[in-house]
């Protein structure tokens, strides 16, 4: 039960990462771009996150907190010169 919520998982989030190319692509705007780029680091936590299951490791869990505290910092620096041109006053 629980290898097949995996795979259908798996194919969701493959598919969401996939939408979030088309919209990082077709953008008609920056924050659109950012958007989308924001929402595919969280979809590659989730992957990474589902690896981590698939395996049983612990090793992916360390590596998806990591990414998330990385993609959180370089969004808050993107926001921040899109918005006043610099990131440290």
């Amino acid at each position: 039960m629980l290898d097949t919520a995996l795979w259908i998982s798996l194919a969701l989030i493959v598919a969401a990462l996939a939408m979030n190319v088309v919209r990082l692509a077709r953008g008609p705007d920056i924050p659109d771009r950012l958007l989308a780029l924001d929402t595919m680091y969280v979809n590659s936590i989730a992957l990474i996150v589902l690896l981590g299951l698939w395996l049983n490791t612990k090793v992916y869990f360390e590596a998806a907190i990591l990414i998330a505290m990385l993609g959180f910092v370089s969004t808050m620096a993107i926001c921040r010169y899109l918005l006043r041109g610099d990131i440290i006053e």
